[in-house]
């Protein structure tokens, strides 16, 4: 009996934290756009990533099924 004593004032300390946090986070604008930050991994950009003088010519390059020095054969 003695457990429930720490308990339940425990419990409430730790709900109060809680709702505390949680009034925190919803005044400092965590929840104001939700579905931006989610749509945003979505959306191609059509910059490339590479500048054209950088970008290398694959077409050199040893194909996947050619010997390349690598064995796989133990």
């Amino acid at each position: 009996m003695d457990v429930i004593y720490t308990l339940i004032p425990g419990m409430i300390f730790l709900g109060l934290i809680t709702v505390g946090i949680l009034i925190w986070a919803v005044k400092k604008g965590q929840y104001e756009d939700m579905d931006g930050e989610a749509n945003r991994i979505l959306m191609d950009d059509d910059d490339p990533l590479l500048p054209e003088n950088q970008k290398t010519d694959r077409r050199n390059w040893p194909d996947a099924d050619e010997d390349n020095g690598v064995s796989d054969k133990g």
